[in-house]
């Protein structure tokens, strides 16, 4: 017997969605007509940015809805969280598909609401409203959800993607400055592995992304919308690599550049990590490897480290120091991969290759790389440190 499924899930761009007079947010996927109430779930950061409007936006609409509101951070994405979400869609009496729920907030939130959603009467459909930078160019566009658990990142997790996610770019104008320069290491990583132009957006507008927190606030030469530009620009990419091998059946996936060595790295240091943060550390560290074998020049990979620091991110962390944890972020991900290794390095930027056989030996030497590149940038001049790489000398 076989049997196929066809999917098919909208990424809708909108503008000033807690309008009451926008009608996106209460819409319902395909068009349908709820049956009931609707669960909306919040985390606790856009509870006290936008709680009351929310609220305002549902009322004057007459959309019958419960509010539950989630903690964020990393810490906090446990399968108790899921089942708090499920036990909520069943007091509340959520149907099977005419009552999805909506989840706005962080990505936290979205894996646990939409793992809570794929689980709850085998699955049910529901919304999704990234609002953190993160969330709109990475997590809207897949269909996974996952939960931390012993230790490792995202080891319990679903394929559930919702029928509708809602994208509006002026929400990351209310991130902490430190959430959006994580986001931009998921838009690196973009950049890195499949589109040089992202990567030239970076390299010229990255200190006024940040500041402007890609609002677009003014024109700029070469670009008269670079936030914009970047934000469909890692959506679009994303959503090409990811069309093609939707459930990872294909276990060779340029998209996890950057994933391999740092999910290791980044669970031992909650909550000092951002994921954002830990992903562009491991872009630097692909691309060391890349240029200790040859398949990277020297200048590239320096620029990578300079464009790295120019979006306000640190390119080292003791845990890419660590040699012997390295070791063991790659045999993590090699069980992970089948026995594969399926290492994505950088060849030029935007353009990568699958290699297969890391050694030890080989870690070691990037290790010790990211070592002294810690400490150059821990001794560096704060004024000069974000827009210079380290001396080509001082590094091995």
């Amino acid at each position: 017997m076989t049997a196929t499924k066809e999917v098919a899930y909208e990424i809708v761009m909108t503008s000033d969605i807690f309008d009451p007079d926008n009608p996106e947010l209460g819409k319902m996927p395909g068009g349908g007509v709820s049956g009931g109430t609707r669960l909306v779930a919040l985390d606790e950061d856009i509870e006290r940015l936008f709680g009351g409007r929310i609220r305002r936006y549902f009322t004057i609409n007459g959309i019958a809805v419960e509010y539950m509101v989630l903690a964020g951070g990393d810490e906090h994405k446990t399968i108790d969280a899921v089942l708090e979400v499920s036990s909520r869609l069943n007091r509340i009496g959520t149907h099977r598909v005419s009552t999805p729920p909506i989840g706005i907030g962080g990505g936290v939130l979205q894996d646990v609401v939409g793992m809570a959603a794929s689980l709850y009467r085998r699955g049910i459909p529901y919304v999704r409203v990234p609002t953190t930078l993160l969330g709109q160019i990475d997590g809207a566009v897949g269909a996974k959800t996952g939960v931390n658990f012993e230790g490792a990142r995202n080891r319990l997790g679903t394929f559930a993607p919702p029928p509708r996610t809602l994208i509006d770019r002026s929400l990351i104008a209310t991130l902490p400055e430190r959430q959006l320069r994580s986001g931009l290491g998921e838009v690196l990583k973009m950049a890195l592995i499949k589109d040089a132009r992202l990567f030239e957006l970076l390299e010229q507008h990255g200190p006024h992304l940040v500041a402007d927190r890609l609002q677009d606030s003014g024109a700029l030469p070469g670009s008269p919308q670079p936030g914009l530009e970047v934000i469909r620009r890692a959506i679009s990419g994303m959503a090409e690599e990811l069309q093609k091998n939707l459930w990872e059946t294909d276990l060779q996936r340029i998209v996890d550049f950057g994933h391999t060595f740092s999910p290791l790295v980044e669970m031992r240091a909650l909550p000092e990590l951002q994921h954002g943060e830990a992903v562009a550390m491991g872009c630097v560290y692909s691309a060391v490897l890349a240029a200790n074998r040859g398949l990277l020049d020297t200048g590239q990979r320096d620029r990578i480290i300079d464009v790295t620091r120019r979006l306000g991110l640190a390119c080292s962390h003791p845990g890419f120091a660590d040699a012997d944890l390295m070791k063991q972020a790659l045999a993590d991900t090699v069980q992970h991969r089948n026995g594969h290794q399926h290492l994505t390095l950088p060849t030029a930027v935007g353009e990568t290759v699958f290699v297969d056989d890391i050694t030890g030996t080989e870690l070691e030497i990037a290790s010790s790389y990211m070592a002294d590149l810690l400490a150059w940038t821990t001794n560096a001049d704060p004024a000069t440190e974000a827009a210079s790489a380290p001396p080509a000398g001082g590094l091995r």
